[in-house]
């Protein structure tokens, strides 16, 4: 894809690692282009497979598409705030390389979720029957609505939407409140709704339900799954993130806001053995999913890795970093298998990240003092283990002329970070 060249200095600044507004706008551009992008893709293609796509569900999706349309028109930011959820960039991915047949009918029905939530968002008056795969209908960055019939009725206005889970309207609708236009934000009641929790001092969510969140094998190796929403205590969950994120606030203020402006989800996964495990899909920037971490340490720790793996792979996209297709493999020093050089990359971005964090948090007096000494030692650990990793990327003729810059830059930023910090106090 094509986009405008980066603005002089934005490579160096990303490869440091370092916070800052200009960078985290570039990178939500790039995404809102490539979203943009690759929803044209699946209109194409869904054009010319119209013949071997169910009519009703063809149907359907060019209803949504129209909506969504209309919906955009007048209400942009809503429309952009829902194509840009994580897990929108999921679907997107999985419907357009699945072939032509059931599964992809499947996956086009989607289109009618979001815009339908991009309708409730803008206080768009609805009155239509909506499908509810699975028994369930899934509206991003909100919640679910369980359907045991398989289809819900909406009827929208006035900044009040009422669901019908059932065919009938006799039983009580799940009642959904708009109570802000500015950002599109909605309070749900109701037995059959399933809201998700909004992570404090963040607009970004506890999803626990969207069917995108993870892919259907998992991610990850071992594969790691997603928790199922019955296994989901949110009361957990926002207590490891305030904890977590005070800590990062106390740590490096900048990386805490850089944390609230950039997430969208925190996706749980199911437990795996004692140690909590993060990842992210490549597919899903803003989105980090993860175990429950065993505390606030664990939590920044995992926020600050997991969001620099989502930057990489929006910068990826803007400027390719490195060649596709090649088969050489690499060992790195914190992980047993060999990596592909977008493996060595983005794992050496990643701690780079982190051992930037652990250097404040050692010589930090407002930090916990067992963090200072862990964070020492972990600093220690892994500062030479980036470094070797840096190495393997500079020697590597996988690169392009903006990744190697990427590394050179990275490079800098890992000397200027020295050896192991004197822990304060």
């Amino acid at each position: 894809m094509n986009f405008a060249p980066l603005p002089t200095g934005a490579i160096a600044e990303l490869a440091r690692t370092r916070p800052a507004q200009a960078d985290g706008a570039l990178l939500r551009s790039a995404l809102h282009a490539r979203r943009l992008l690759l929803l044209k893709a699946l209109l194409v293609r869904v054009q010319r497979d119209r013949e071997a796509i169910d009519a009703a569900v063809f149907r359907r999706f060019a209803q949504s598409w129209h909506l969504l349309e209309r919906v955009e028109g007048r209400h942009p930011t809503v429309v952009r705030d829902v194509l840009d959820y994580p897990m929108t960039g999921a679907w997107l991915a999985a419907t357009l390389v699945e072939p032509v047949g059931p599964p992809l009918d499947g996956h086009l029905v989607r289109l009618e979720s979001l815009a339908v939530t991009a309708a409730l968002r803008a206080d768009w008056p609805l009155d239509l029957d909506v499908e509810a795969p699975g028994g369930f209908l899934s509206l991003p960055g909100l919640g679910r609505q369980a359907a045991r019939s398989g289809r819900v009725r909406i009827k929208a206005g006035s900044r009040v939407a009422r669901i019908h889970s059932e065919e009938s309207t006799a039983t009580a609708p799940t009642v959904l409140l708009l109570t802000d236009r500015r950002t599109g934000t909605l309070v749900g009641r109701g037995q059959d709704w399933q809201g998700l929790a909004t992570l404090p001092d963040s607009g970004a969510r506890l999803d626990d339900v969207d069917p995108y969140r993870v892919p259907p094998g998992g991610v990850g190796v071992p594969p790691r799954t997603a928790a199922a929403p019955g296994e989901t205590d949110p009361d957990v969950w926002l207590a490891r993130w305030r904890a977590g994120h005070a800590l990062l606030a106390r740590t490096d203020p900048g990386r805490a806001a850089e944390v609230r402006r950039a997430l969208r989800a925190v996706v749980p996964l199911a437990p795996h053995g004692h140690r909590s495990l993060g990842a992210t899909l490549r597919s899903a920037p803003g989105a980090v999913l993860t175990s429950v971490p065993a505390g606030a340490q664990d939590m920044a720790e995992t926020l600050v890795h997991e969001l620099h793996h989502s930057k990489l792979a929006t910068l990826h996209e803007l400027v390719p970093l490195y060649r596709q297709g090649r088969a050489a493999v690499h060992r790195v020093g914190w992980r047993p298998d060999a990596r592909p050089i977008s493996g060595v990359l983005q794992g050496a971005y990643a701690h780079l990240a982190l051992t930037d964090l652990w250097r404040r948090a050692a010589t930090a007096h407002a930090v916990p003092r067992p963090w200072r000494s862990s964070a020492g030692q972990q600093f220690d650990h892994i500062h030479d283990q980036v470094g070797e990793a840096l190495a393997i990327l500079l020697e590597s003729d996988e690169l392009t002329s903006e990744g190697r810059e990427f590394a050179q830059q990275m490079r800098r930023h890992h000397a200027s970070l020295g050896t192991a910090p004197r822990a304060a106090g």
